[in-house]
């Protein structure tokens, strides 16, 4: 949503340049500009700290416009890149000019290419906990980077909309249990978790309370999202619910242990009265939405739980189960790092809503909101 703005009004009219603004509210200049081009929607910290050092209310800085449509997309004509399967609707495409055609290429959901490295392992160590490693670059340091533990695909769009102001998010696939374990290790700067609690309905709070020493971490939201049973294309097996599960002609993929679609999985058959045993495929693990996504669509397993946003991406058949908010764990020490100011930002960003409500079943009006 386009926020109505009058920082820069309010700035000029304090005598203050964008880099000492900047400085007296601990974020970039290229931000403070960007937030008055409207390009960036400030957080509540932000927003709080700039109407604090330029003397006015938050509401003198920013509004909501009034009754204003949503922005609709752009609408072009593409030529489809031959070789691939013919997408389906909701189809997410990459695009490119060529000479004076637009094309259409749909990209691969699963990695063929070569992982993005910096170095390689020298050797392997006695212990799991260090390596020695060969750096490409010898003069880089890293520091330009945030850790993220997580497991869902849309963290990719988050990465690719701060990555042209200089910070570089590397994403580790891990399960919601397991990046909070990391986090809680310090081994990352943020744990992505979407572990509902079925006691009191809430999503991650009680899980990360449990873990966590009180205002030790700070909960962020990043969207609320669908997850329910991926089909196959055009449902052939006919499956309406959990209840379908027990049937001796369905196989499924389940997640590991620790992840947020098994225990969906595993409170739906409680609820339904089925034993795990009497499911087909309950102990094949796929370690991820997307994987588990890709033996459905392979015909390897019936269904599976995954996302809305994975069965759009194969054009697989989906059935909704839950809704489920989908947070950003970070330890508060780390919350004043430039690299996470840049995305806490982007997560209020107009166009980077856009891009991960397109992928279908996220509900970002709450993004960058403060859980705990």
């Amino acid at each position: 949503m386009q926020i109505e703005n009058n920082l820069a009004h309010f700035r000029v009219r304090r005598g203050l340049a964008a880099a000492h603004l900047a400085k007296i509210v601990g974020i970039s200049r290229q931000t403070i500009y960007a937030i008055e081009a409207g390009a960036y929607v400030p957080n509540t910290t932000v927003a709080l700290r700039l109407a604090r050092a330029l003397e006015v209310k938050v509401e003198d800085l920013f509004a909501l416009p009034e009754d204003a449509p949503p922005p609709e997309l752009r609408s072009e004509q593409a030529v489809l890149l031959p070789g691939a399967e013919r997408p389906h609707a909701g189809q997410p495409v990459q695009l490119c000019r060529v000479d004076k055609q637009l094309i259409a290429s749909v990209p691969s959901p699963l990695p063929w290419y070569f992982p993005a490295s910096d170095a390689v392992v020298a050797r392997p160590a006695a212990t799991r906990a260090k390596t020695q490693v060969q750096v490409f670059d010898a003069a880089a340091d890293f520091r330009n980077r945030v850790l993220v533990a997580g497991c869902d695909p849309g963290i990719s769009v988050l990465a690719r909309h701060v990555q042209p102001a200089g910070v570089d998010l590397v994403l580790a696939h891990r399960n919601s249990s397991q990046a909070l374990e990391l986090l809680k290790a310090n081994r990352v700067h943020v744990a992505g978790t979407h572990l509902r609690d079925e006691t009191s309905g809430e999503s991650n709070i009680p899980e990360i309370a449990r873990l966590f020493s009180r205002n030790s971490v700070a909960v962020i939201s990043f969207a609320i999202w669908e997850e329910g049973i991926l089909t196959a294309r055009g449902n052939p097996k006919g499956i309406r619910g959990i209840e379908d599960f027990a049937r001796s002609n369905l196989t499924i993929v389940n997640r590991e242990k620790g992840a947020g679609s098994r225990l969906l999985l595993d409170t739906r058959l409680e609820r339904a009265g089925i034993d795990f045993r009497r499911v087909r495929g309950y102990g094949s693990i796929a370690h991820g939405h997307l994987p588990a996504a890709w033996q459905v669509q392979s015909g390897a397993a019936d269904c599976c739980i995954a996302t809305r946003a994975a069965a759009r991406i194969f054009g697989l058949g989906f059935i909704p189960l839950a809704s489920e908010r989908y947070d950003l764990a970070i330890r508060r020490p780390y919350l004043n790092l430039p690299g996470i100011q840049l995305l806490l930002d982007t997560l209020s960003r107009s166009s980077f809503r856009r891009e991960l409500e397109s992928l279908g079943g996220y509900d970002t009006r709450g993004a960058g909101q403060r859980m705990l």
